[in-house]
């Protein structure tokens, strides 16, 4: 998993992951291991829905850690407890990654990535991961490494995003108009790490044609919502939301061509909230700090 052989554990906090077939035992066994490394755990989540088990585990370090004697012994519980168990180190000091997701729409990624190379945002771009090619020119004109995964099957699509998002170290998932449902099973592993764009200030005019139904039901007033993305689709916590007014003499391709560029700069502060560590989770609700 990591080179790295022994770190000082004040800028270290560890996320386990923990999905597979659920089995007695699970959160005893991997909760004693991290208290017999001297480690406090911070936060737990845990579910489980027809049989299928995740958990979400953050934990710190008081004295230095071994991450190759803690990631041995992470491999040893996931044989044991047959279960696909991950380890992902957040250093404080070290810049964040992102992968971005996207499929046909470019106005979010063209956003993010005039961001970028106006350096307002503080993060590694290392990747961008696509439904369709559509998008590739525009990853090459950026030097960023681009992968379709458009596999018919959404299990076999998914685990190739995954292999990605681990050889990639990604701290943070942009879906920039992903138009591809992810499933629990891809969701449990990053909880409160998958930032989505939704066209409508949720919870009305869900789906894909938001902008369509906000002008045929004579809607006043028209955004767009940032949030958290959980098994629950487009039911996860919000980060931020942002409107516009539509006067008479809209039409739908002026309401389009308006949430289009809201829903970039909505993103962008989405993303820029997260990487400057303001967003915190609780009880299903984001709450933003002045750290």
């Amino acid at each position: 998993m990591h080179d790295n052989h022994t770190t000082d554990s004040q800028n270290i906090v560890i996320e386990v992951t923990v999905v597979g077939k659920d089995r007695k035992g699970i959160v005893a066994d991997i909760t004693n291991f991290i208290f017999k490394n001297r480690g406090n755990i911070e936060q737990i989540n845990q579910n489980v829905v027809h049989g299928f088990f995740g958990m979400h585990l953050q934990a710190s370090f008081q004295k230095k850690i071994n991450r190759n004697e803690l990631d041995e012994g992470m491999r040893s519980l996931s044989k044991k407890l047959q279960m696909e168990i991950k380890v992902h180190y957040q250093e404080a000091d070290r810049v964040k990654n992102v992968a971005i997701l996207v499929s046909k729409e470019d106005h979010c990624l063209l956003t993010i990535l005039a961001s970028k190379k106006m350096k307002e945002i503080k993060a590694n771009i290392e990747v961008i991961i696509g439904s369709t090619d559509i998008l590739k020119p525009i990853a090459d004109d950026a030097g960023i490494p681009f992968y379709v995964v458009n596999n018919i099957d959404q299990s076999e699509a998914e685990n190739h995003i995954l292999q990605l998002i681990e050889q990639y170290n990604i701290d943070l998932i942009v879906l920039a108009r992903y138009m591809r449902i992810l499933t629990p099973n891809f969701v449990w592993r990053y909880p409160n790490r998958i930032i989505n764009i939704h066209p409508s200030l949720l919870p009305a005019f869900p789906g894909a044609y938001a902008y369509v139904q906000a002008y045929e039901r004579g809607a006043k007033i028209v955004g767009c919502t940032a949030h958290f993305v959980t098994e629950d689709l487009d039911q996860g916590p919000i980060i931020c939301q942002e409107s516009f007014k539509v006067f008479q003499s809209d039409t739908v391709e002026t309401i389009k061509k308006k949430g289009h560029a809201l829903e970039g700069t909505t993103l962008l502060e989405a993303i820029k909230l997260y990487l400057e560590g303001k967003l915190e989770v609780y009880w299903g609700r984001v709450h933003v700090t002045e750290s």
